[in-house]
């Protein structure tokens, strides 16, 4: 029997394990609420969709920061105008595949966070260490960030991999991010200030979270339980021919040819054994 549209959706973001079809759900779900509650408050005036926002979005005041603390997570996932939505999940979509095709999914959900937390952080320090930039309360919403370390992180750890792009043909990785940093540098004196401050902080976390992977810390094993079972164990006398894919030091190695050489001078043994050794990691998640 085939599955309803919604239902094919529903599986595909809360029961096939991806967590980009996930976090592409989570942003998708807040948008369509927020969109629905200002509707209501269209006809209404029930102020809803407002008090929802306020609650979801990241205020520059500590002083209000201390009573929804969450807003520090919420705001990452809460988008009001269309295009901004549309294009943070296209390219949280289009650069998370590529994330996915090296890393695992603990290391996706994590890098979504960790730059989304550390937008919000830069964000809250300059205004509150600088408040002459604030010419008035000041929020912050939006994936942004989040998704730039995504993007960051993919650029930095296979920085020639190319992509082709509407009207400016094959790109390289790390020439989109170079330019996606420099128009958000020259963009702080604009007036989305706050919204380039969560950029920047957020690319900068997906790049020393990578750097850091590749030094053998992997920052995305704080979400990994630990696990009490006991292990029975057996001697075997027979030998497998069964290759290991579990070596570091051979994933690091081809990792490296990532960025030297591109994606695409992979062997197909070492495309198979990347694949295996972030398949084997997922599993032991």
């Amino acid at each position: 029997m085939e599955k309803s549209f919604f239902s094919e959706l529903y599986y595909k973001a809360f029961q096939s394990g991806n967590r980009l079809h996930l976090l592409i759900a989570i942003n998708t779900i807040i948008f369509l609420a927020l969109g629905i509650l200002s509707l209501v408050d269209f006809f209404a005036k029930t102020g809803i969709a407002s008090l929802l926002v306020t609650q979801l979005s990241l205020p520059a005041n500590l002083g209000d920061l201390l009573y929804r603390p969450w807003s520090l997570v919420t705001y990452m996932f809460t988008q009001l105008a269309f295009f901004h939505f549309l294009f943070n999940m296209l390219w949280l979509y289009w650069i998370g595949i590529i994330f996915l095709d090296f890393l695992n999914n603990r290391q996706f959900i994590f890098t979504y966070l960790l730059g989304g937390l550390a937008g919000g952080a830069l964000f809250l320090a300059l205004y509150n260490l600088i408040p002459s930039i604030a010419s008035g309360p000041a929020v912050l919403i939006g994936s942004s960030g989040a998704v730039y370390a995504i993007v960051v992180a993919t650029a930095t750890l296979a920085p020639n991999y190319t992509i082709r792009l509407l009207f400016f043909g094959n790109v390289r990785l790390k020439y989109l991010v170079a330019a996606f940093i420099v128009l958000n540098i020259l963009g702080l004196n604009g007036a989305n200030l706050g919204g380039n401050l969560a950029h920047l902080g957020g690319a900068l976390m997906g790049f020393i979270y990578i750097k850091q992977l590749r030094n053998g810390n992997d920052w995305s094993k704080l979400f990994k339980p630990r696990k009490t079972k006991l292990r029975i164990v057996k001697n075997h006398t027979a030998t497998t021919n069964k290759t290991s894919f579990t070596n570091q030091e051979y994933i690091d190695s081809i990792l490296d040819k990532i960025s030297q050489s591109g994606y695409n001078s992979l062997s197909k043994a070492e495309k198979e054994a990347l694949f295996n050794a972030g398949k084997q990691d997922s599993n032991q998640k």
